[in-house]
């Protein structure tokens, strides 16, 4: 069904996200596979020495307003800022709102001038919710107009996440598809089923990618399903088949995970290189890293390398304040050959065109895989696979399956029992009452339910340690035990 006579989705109902209840609609609009760049794109693969690709990540965590915490509101933690900017630390909440519109003025800009920019945007569910719900309409609007506008819309391509901020390791796995269909639904009630259809990347939250051999395996058929063509990668969470690090960072790689029961997926991988640090995308690193690149050889052909970046949008001074100068001046010195400007769908479209597709990559693994396989004799079942982990972990204590991210140095697991518990009973106790009973999840009962689970499962409530940050994940978890209890006997 083409995306154009869907009916669109409501924003917005009794002061819950719609986020649920869409699925038929969503499916219909993903099923399609036609290129979307290609078409329309400049660029050629014989003109091109190297490609630079940047992508902005922007998230707000939902909190509890001040007050009572059984029943004080649940709202963005920009608003919070916005309403406490004499507080230490809050001051720049209209600085960090700016950044959120901002990029779309600078696309307007630059096009109009006669430049080629180009950028990948990944804003999580709950920002996309709690700017609607703080009266900041303005900044989605924004974002609109370089988003279903047909002069812009080829220069900015936006990727699928995690509706709720949630790193797949500690998300039990019944809830990452939920989280997954939740951001499509949601961004489609914003922008529209056109823009949908435009989704063909995912940006993993905190660049996290899970090692477990099962976890992984369903995260990647969660995105397969869900129509997802690529993901972004990060260098040191994956490894050569040998179990060494990359030998190859700036050609696309195929990524293939196996689970306990032998069977295998994969999905094509950007992979961002280096760690986490705002100056690579505040200065424009990855054109000036394009420029000292050749081209490569892939399957006989010529192609252009491609140096792929991604950094938080909004924090940091060197974000604030000198990414928009650079920004400008790279395009004032970039076209349509040489060293250009690529997204990410629009540089494997060039590829696909050329007859090179996913299984002419090499591919590539989640970390410590090669350690693990070594280790399980005959066939795989997973019983042998639990034996070697464990014999893995007592020959190496580096060796883990809690997975990797833009920092290793910081477990999302290991010490959030407090928070991981209650967690997972939400989510056994929600899809024990739901799973079976066919309920309608269009309606608020279920919405409520849904919407407390996915919030209690943000990364920030263990990213900034213990205290406030974890009190919220529980009392989050209790409102949703109550939803569950109250509205579905």
């Amino acid at each position: 069904m083409p995306p154009g006579s869907l009916d669109p989705i409501p924003e917005i109902s009794d002061g819950l996200p719609d986020i649920s209840g869409w699925d038929d609609q969503v499916q219909s609009v993903i099923r399609c596979r036609d290129p979307v760049f290609l078409n329309r794109t400049p660029m050629r693969l014989d003109r091109l020495q190297s490609a630079f690709a940047v992508a902005l990540h922007m998230h707000q965590p939902l909190i509890i307003q001040d007050g009572d915490q059984h029943t004080a509101p649940i709202i963005g933690n920009l608003q919070y800022m916005m309403e406490r900017q004499h507080v230490h630390g809050m001051h720049d909440a209209p600085v960090f709102a700016r950044c959120y519109t901002r990029i779309a003025d600078f696309i307007r800009e630059l096009v109009d001038a006669g430049r080629q920019p180009r950028i990948m945007l990944d804003y999580s569910g709950e920002l996309l919710f709690s700017l609607r719900q703080m009266g900041r309409g303005d900044i989605l609007d924004n974002l609109k107009s370089v988003t279903s506008n047909d002069r812009y819309w080829l220069h900015v391509e936006w990727l699928g996440t995690m509706w709720g901020h949630a790193v797949v390791p500690s998300t039990p796995p019944a809830d990452v598809p939920l989280h997954i269909r939740a951001w499509q639904q949601h961004f489609a009630a914003i922008f529209g089923w056109d823009a949908l259809g435009h989704v063909r990347g995912f940006s993993p939250p905190e660049m996290h990618l899970p090692n477990h051999p099962d976890v992984s395996y369903e995260y990647i058929k969660s995105l397969r399903d869900a129509g997802y063509q690529w993901m972004l990668v990060q260098e040191h969470t994956v490894e050569e088949p040998d179990g060494s690090g990359l030998r190859e960072r700036y050609l696309p790689r195929r990524l293939v995970t196996r689970n306990s029961r032998g069977e295998e997926i994969s999905i094509t991988a950007l992979i961002k290189t280096q760690g986490s640090d705002t100056k690579l995308i505040g200065q424009m690193q990855p054109f000036y890293e394009a420029k000292g690149q050749q081209q490569r050889q892939l399957r006989g052909k010529t192609v252009p390398a491609l140096v792929t970046q991604i950094s938080d949008g909004e924090n940091g001074g060197v974000m604030m304040n000198e990414f928009p100068d650079n920004y400008r001046q790279v395009w004032n010195q970039t076209g349509a050959e040489g060293v250009v400007g690529l997204n990410g769908t629009e540089y494997l479209e060039l590829l696909a065109a050329a007859g090179i597709t996913e299984h002419d990559f090499e591919p590539i693994q989640p970390l410590h895989q090669h350690a693990l396989w070594k280790l399980v004799a005959g066939d795989i079942t997973p019983e042998r696979v639990t034996k070697a982990i464990e014999e893995a972990r007592r020959a190496d204590h580096r060796f883990n399956m809690d997975g990797g991210s833009w920092t290793n140095n910081l477990s999302w697991v290991r010490g959030y029992e407090n928070v991981l518990d209650p967690i997972n009973k939400l989510s056994a106790e929600f899809h024990a009452k739901l799973d079976n009973k066919r309920p309608d999840t269009r309606s608020r009962a279920y919405r409520n339910a849904l919407f407390h689970l996915l919030t209690a499962q943000t990364s920030c409530y263990r990213y900034w340690g213990q205290g406030r940050w974890t009190e919220y994940a529980q009392e989050i978890c209790r409102r949703g035990f109550d939803a569950l209890a109250h509205d579905f006997q």
